[in-house]
């Protein structure tokens, strides 16, 4: 559509008040449909994640008596939380899976931000080749032999490391980073070289203090990668004592394991399913404890990062 074209296009579709139609105020019919729509959202979201809290508060004879699930137990007990907390094979998996999670959080971002800066600065050595590269794997993934194969000649098999490396670096995250980075104004690059700061001054002291947005949403990009992923334990780890947490609830919830009593360092187990549901509780509150604190900063981020691309 043409310039012309599109200032009259612009110009038919403002109001009496000379504001385009899309900042009118929505008719009455408009806002009960939006809020139907919201209203809708929040139970088939909020439903299964109520559903999941109530049962594992529940109590044998409540889970008896309604069918195995629960909504609102009359006597919610945290006793499925006790026993999963106390120690054995679900606490250890925990623990694996927050230190892959901040290890590989940290070292992704180390990495993501090195090269972004260095692809966003005119004249880098192989810049654009390097560039080239980077967008090329969004077009060309290697399967899982490959992968393997890779894993197995750097002997990362059965290593905490095999849960980091194989996925340390993603290249939308590089896009996303180099995009934000090519914003910042250059006076201030020049103004600080005057100054005789060097690369890794001018990153440190002026380019990331200006860059939070993008590396909160970028790091959380990250940290739920690592808490999720489940397949690269799954292919990599052998020794049991080396599992993290998603691939435990894998087998519980899932595959149809049973929990036992020894392993979970107790005499007498609550439900089964309440266990379960604890787990998946435990297994998503990291994430949800972490995602209102960095909201405001995903609008900012990703947008920013992809207009200026």
């Amino acid at each position: 559509m043409s310039a012309p074209s599109i200032s009259s296009y612009l110009r038919r579709n403002r109001r009496a008040g000379g504001r385009p139609v899309w900042m009118e105020q929505p008719s009455p019919a408009g806002q009960g449909l939006k809020l139907v729509v919201i209203v809708a959202m929040i139970v088939a979201v909020g439903y299964p994640f109520l559903l999941a809290i109530g049962t594992s508060l529940a109590t044998k004879t409540e889970l008896a008596a309604n069918g195995g699930y629960v909504l609102f137990p009359d006597h919610p007990t945290l006793e499925a939380y006790r026993v999963v907390l106390s120690g054995g094979v679900i606490t250890r998996a925990a623990l694996v899976s927050v230190g892959v999670t901040l290890v590989g959080t940290a070292l992704s971002l180390l990495c993501t931000i090195c090269l972004a800066y260095g692809l966003s600065r005119p004249g880098t050595f192989a810049g654009k080749p390097l560039l080239l590269i980077v967008v090329g794997t969004f077009l060309f993934t290697p399967g899982i032999i490959p992968n393997y194969l890779v894993v197995q000649q750097l002997g990362l098999l059965d290593t905490y490391g095999a849960m980091i490396f194989p996925i340390m670096l993603n290249a939308f995250n590089v896009i996303v980073v180099r995009a934000f980075f090519q914003g910042i104004p250059e006076e201030l690059h020049e103004a600080a070289r005057l100054d005789g700061a060097g690369e890794l001054k001018v990153l440190c002291r002026i380019v990331l203090p200006l860059s939070k947005a993008v590396i909160a949403v970028v790091g959380m990009f990250y940290a739920v990668t690592y808490w999720n992923s489940f397949f690269n334990a799954m292919l990599y780890i052998n020794d049991p004592d080396k599992l993290p947490l998603q691939v435990v609830l894998r087998s519980y919830v899932l595959q149809g394991d049973t929990f036992n009593a020894k392993a979970m360092g107790v005499s007498v187990l609550p439900a089964t399913t309440a266990l379960s549901m604890a787990v998946l509780i435990l297994a998503v509150l990291p994430i949800v404890a972490i995602y209102p604190f960095l909201q405001k900063y995903f609008v900012k981020g990703v947008l920013t990062g992809a207009i200026k691309a």
